[in-house]
């Protein structure tokens, strides 16, 4: 992902090489790898070290062990965290993980060790209670020990605990105890890498994929702001890997090159969360500089038809996701009518640029929880 694009190579693969930065690993990548190396021990006898993993897009990237210990009945094993060019807040930090086995039957029980947040409020991927472990990562660790048990006889009956050192310190300086996880960080990571993150690099990268797409034609383009959402656009419009551009939270960016350069049809997709703040008027979507405004969707959720409780429920929501949720349980359209005011504000950035604009919002599993139509500015007809 470090090397020149070369010619002819757009879109988000694109996007990536031209940012010229190195990737890392997520923390759900990192706890794979420990979690893979331990239950090898636990049923061999050995730690393989470096221990090879296959990441959700089929990279197989290797990791050195920085610990391991093997005692009657459980084995742990120890991976330094390694976030590339990202000033990732976990870099360098060990994620350990011990593998024991489990009851018959009872398949795979993750547990929170030390430095491992745990849920305390709803509106998460996860139920209260559970450790912070999102989804991916457990279906990624789900899949490594299936995989070493088929190799070495084991039942794949085991009882994971993943521990980070320092995690509950780390974590002050993340969004986790305002989300009400509390007590360590969050074990994170849809597709097991971490993209560097660098304002000007990856809006250069943005304004090369725009480029592009309009030197091969294409009349619909995609500004996604991760894996998932590029999916949904995928399999949406069926659009080529050429006509996704990679947003990331950098919407103004994609709005303002289309300006300049218009290309027919854009598609803006994303998490409800961060197009919730471009329906506020956000262009830059990171949560160190704009927020999920709840007033401003219990405002939205008032004119949809909330009544006055659901209108308060959704003021005090634990966050976006939850919101939405809620009104969608109670038949208000929250989902359509933030896809609305993203759209509202992309025209406004697009002024006159012969731009139609769509919009679609989704959940952390990629489910549709909002869109609008391909609308333009009257002056750009």
């Amino acid at each position: 992902m470090a090397e020149s694009t070369g010619t002819g190579v757009g879109g988000r693969s694109g996007q990536l090489r031209s940012s010229g930065l190195r990737p890392g690993w997520t923390t759900g990548a990192c706890a794979t790898a420990a979690t893979t190396a331990a239950y090898t021990a636990l049923l061999s006898g050995a730690f393989p070290d470096p221990v090879r993993i296959t990441l959700p897009k089929g990279q197989q990237p290797a990791f050195a062990l920085a610990g391991e210990r093997l005692a009657d009945g459980s084995a742990m094993a120890a991976v330094v965290k390694d976030a590339g060019d990202d000033p990732d807040v976990t870099h360098g930090a060990v994620v350990r993980s011990t593998v024991r086995h489990g009851a018959p039957g009872s398949g795979v029980v993750f547990r929170g060790g030390d430095g491992v947040g745990t849920v305390t409020k709803p509106g998460l991927p996860l139920a209260v209670g559970e450790p912070a472990i999102n989804p991916v990562p457990r279906e990624m660790m789900r899949t490594a020990i299936a995989t070493v048990a088929a190799a070495h006889g084991g039942s794949g009956d085991v009882e994971i605990e993943i521990a980070i050192d320092n995690g509950a310190e780390l974590a002050r300086s993340t969004w986790n105890p305002r989300l009400g996880i509390l007590g360590g960080l969050s074990v994170l990571g849809t597709t097991g890498v971490v993209v560097p993150y660098s304002c000007s690099a990856w809006i250069e990268s943005i304004r090369r994929g725009v480029d592009v797409a309009r030197a091969a034609g294409r009349t619909h383009v995609a500004g996604c702001t991760g894996s998932t959402s590029e999916k949904v656009a995928i399999a949406e419009y069926g659009l080529p890997e050429d006509a996704l551009l990679d947003m990331g939270d950098f919407a103004g960016a994609v709005l303002k090159y289309l300006r300049r350069h218009p290309v027919p049809r854009l598609t803006i997709a994303g998490g409800f969360a961060k197009l919730s703040k471009l329906a506020a008027g956000h262009l830059d979507l990171h949560s160190a500089r704009s927020q999920v405004d709840k007033g401003y969707l219990a405002g939205l959720a008032r004119i949809g038809g909330a009544d006055p409780e659901l209108v308060a429920a959704v003021a005090d929501a634990n966050t976006g996701l939850q919101a939405v949720q809620l009104c969608r349980a109670a038949g208000v359209p929250l989902g359509d009518l933030v896809a609305e005011a993203a759209r509202a504000t992309a025209l406004e950035v697009l002024r006159e640029a012969p731009v139609a604009v769509d919009v679609i919002c989704i959940d952390r599993a990629g489910t549709v929880v909002g869109r609008c139509a391909p609308a333009a500015n009257r002056a750009a007809h």
